[in-house]
């Protein structure tokens, strides 16, 4: 199940990526019949301005996508791409690690409060089948504690904090994917740089002469790299983040509740 929703959030991202840069493929075309459009209803006076404006906004849209697709070509595909894969890669983990801890949240209070109405009713056996029937990390660590219920309140914490661990490292997965994209993105970026820095001075060799235009050309093509890993890693950086914050949140919740187990079996053990 895990595969399936990173392959389908692989897939979404990926047909959106190059989907766009399909449609900027097209762009100068749509921009340049617009604007010898625009250009002759500009002759006629009768022309009235709603219709100028819009003239001008398809050509300012399609512009946008031209420049992505433009900046995207002078800046080398062969450097630009694996940066782009680095991208999608890390997106797709990210939209799958955001719904996995999604769908791992749990109302803990009101998970606790029915497993005592559960002990108090029909005993550990009924708050078991609550936990197996409900849905998240918590419920799974609350079912390995009560199965252990019959051995001691200290065995019982001690599954509770070995099955804990292997949660949370179940919670921490792919992470360290999204990490690596990070520090790759800019290294990827600086190496397209620095190459294209070496082929400038090349020209710079084979010309025999320091052309500002050909060095400024030269040196903005190569940083283009630069600016797209940056961008890369910025946006998987904030994401990153996030995911952090959400796990460290999650177990924090399951060490609040898993004490809050011990004590209703604490409590239920006394009345007997």
């Amino acid at each position: 199940m895990k595969r399936k929703s990173l392959f389908v959030s692989l897939l979404i991202i990926a047909v959106c990526t190059f989907g766009s840069l399909a449609f900027a493929q097209d762009a100068p075309a749509a921009g340049d019949t617009t604007i010898q459009d625009t250009a002759a209803a500009a002759a006629p006076a009768a022309d009235t301005m709603a219709s100028e404006e819009e003239a001008v906004a398809p050509a300012a849209e399609s512009t946008v996508h031209q420049v992505i697709k433009q900046k995207f070509i002078e800046g080398g595909w062969e450097w630009m791409s694996p940066i782009l894969l680095c991208m999608i890669i890390g997106l797709a983990i990210v939209v799958e690690r955001i719904i996995y801890l999604n769908l791992a949240t749990t109302n803990t209070k009101k998970l606790l409060a029915k497993i005592e109405d559960a002990m108090k009713s029909g005993g550990v056996e009924a708050a078991k089948e609550l936990c197996r029937n409900t849905r998240g990390p918590v419920a799974s660590i609350f079912y390995q504690g009560l199965d252990r219920a019959h051995e001691g309140i200290e065995i019982v914490e001690k599954s509770i904090t070995s099955y804990g661990s292997v949660q949370m490292a179940q919670l921490e997965r792919g992470l360290v994917w999204i990490s690596l994209f990070i520090a790759l993105a800019p290294m990827l970026g600086f190496m397209g740089t620095v190459v294209g820095m070496i082929q400038a001075f090349d020209a710079i060799e084979a010309a025999g002469d320091i052309s500002p235009s050909l060095v400024a050309g030269g040196i903005k093509v190569a940083l283009l790299t630069t600016v797209a890993g940056l961008i890369v890693a910025v946006v998987l950086q904030i994401f990153y983040n996030y995911l952090l914050s959400k796990v460290d949140g999650l177990v924090i919740d399951m060490e609040d509740s898993s004490i809050g187990l011990v004590d209703i079996l604490v409590k239920n053990q006394a009345k007997k």
